[in-house]
């Protein structure tokens, strides 16, 4: 070993690096030592590793269900206040000259049954303009069968692909809609029930609209839902999202007509604060498998320190300052700490960017449905990557490994030599 000198040598100098590597290599009277430092580092990686796949998966869900839901539902929700909405025409025109706005679609929307020769379900049907159905964006990309192409006309409806499966039907079949507000007779209100022919199937990609959504022409809707030549609902959709208050700002300013007006913030606030209250208390409690794995840097170090009472104390005779005694122990746990940090970044990285084949393999060998669409909503199990989350947790994971190794580094530089060495 290089004797330091009498001053002491510089902060983190090579002697320093030496030693502390040495003691982190296991010999075998140090063995016990070695199995805590072990456990400390596996805690750290598995830690880090679970932490940056679960941030993943949560922000996943929260960047797919808020496209799927906005993609179908639109950005800003308008409806007549004091009279049914006949000039939706009117209306729409100015909506759309709003800058920001890439969508506005006047919809007959209500609640209704449909059937066919082999199952029946609830649904919700919705009167759309075929030039407004071509370009909602979570339906146009995603048709499945048939085509959208002469909707208008066709006077039949599109279904979501699950629905369809759950019907038994395809394309070119028949269905029946039902309403139990129908119309009048001389014997009161009757069911209304009538036919349609299936041209076309979508996936959406989330399990309860895929069941839910039936769009049929406008001009059909209208009369079926005892309309005339109103609507219920305009939905718009915007640019940006997040942008919705200044769309609203733009909205009373260019219609003087008395309007309700909702946007997607306030109609799904307790969906996706709900998201948000998890993924924090997920952070917090899978944080604490880093907690116990600095608590055992705590530990390994304090039985290091004990283990090497002698050793420190030759090193203080020979010129060692407190400093380089201090920081000996800071660099062992340090080192446990990146070392663990490092491989569980890595680790974490690996899982989150192939959670989709790892659950499809899991599913295979274990002839299981690990993430059922019809409980989770989405078709496939999503994992988006947040660089600054990432840096978060690698450096929480880092920051308690150093201050774990404050103490037991405090404790070994206050050692007193003679004392140390009177009973050798």
């Amino acid at each position: 070993m290089t004797q330091p000198s009498p001053n002491g040598a510089g902060a983190f100098a090579a002697f320093e690096w030496t030693v502390a590597l040495r003691y982190l290599r296991a010999r075998r009277a140090d063995g016990f030592v070695s199995v805590i430092a072990l456990f400390s580092f596996l805690g750290i990686v598995l830690g880090v590793a679970t932490l940056i796949v679960v941030m993943a998966v949560m922000n996943g869900f929260h960047h797919e269900l808020m496209n799927k839901i906005l993609g179908v539902n639109g950005h800003a929700f308008v409806q007549a206040v004091e009279s049914p909405f006949a000039d939706w025409r009117e209306v729409t025109d100015k909506i759309a000259k709003i800058p920001g706005v890439k969508l506005v679609a006047p919809m007959v929307e209500g609640a209704a049954g449909i059937s066919s020769p082999y199952q029946q379900s609830g649904v919700l049907a919705r009167g759309i303009r075929e030039a407004d159905l071509k370009r909602m964006p979570g339906v146009a990309g995603n048709l499945r069968e048939g085509t959208f192409e002469g909707f208008d006309q066709a006077a039949g409806v599109a279904i979501g692909q699950r629905l369809a499966e759950q019907l038994g039907v395809h394309v070119g079949d028949k269905v029946t809609l039902i309403i139990a507000k129908g119309g009048q007779t001389p014997f009161g209100v009757m069911p209304r029930l009538k036919q349609y022919p299936i041209v076309a199937t979508f996936s959406i990609g989330m399990s309860e609209f895929d069941n839910l959504f039936v769009y049929m022409p406008l001009a059909e809707a209208q009369p079926f839902f005892n309309h005339d030549d109103d609507v219920t609902v305009v939905e718009v959709f915007i640019d940006d999202p997040e942008a919705i208050d200044a769309f609203r700002a733009n909205l009373a300013g260019a219609v003087a007509r008395p309007l309700i007006v909702t946007d997607w913030r306030q109609r799904n606030k307790t969906f996706f604060d709900t998201i948000q209250v998890e993924k924090n208390i997920l952070f917090i409690i899978l944080m604490l498998i880093v907690v116990v794995a600095a608590f055992n840097i705590v530990s390994g170090l304090t039985m290091l320190v004990k283990d090497k009472t002698k050793d420190i104390a030759i090193l203080r005779t020979m010129g060692a300052t407190r400093g380089s005694v201090l920081r000996i122990f800071l660099i062992i746990g340090a080192s446990i700490g990146v070392i663990g940090d490092l491989f569980g970044f890595g680790l974490g990285l690996l899982l989150a960017k192939n959670l989709e084949n790892i659950r499809a393999l899991l599913n295979k060998l274990l002839h299981a449905n690990l993430f059922p669409a019809e409980f989770y909503f989405l078709s496939q199990l999503p994992s988006i990557v947040d660089p600054a989350g990432v840096a978060l947790v690698v450096g929480m994971a880092f920051l308690l490994a150093i201050l774990a190794s404050i103490y037991p580094a405090w404790k070994a530089a206050s050692l007193d030599p003679v004392q140390a060495l009177r009973g050798e």
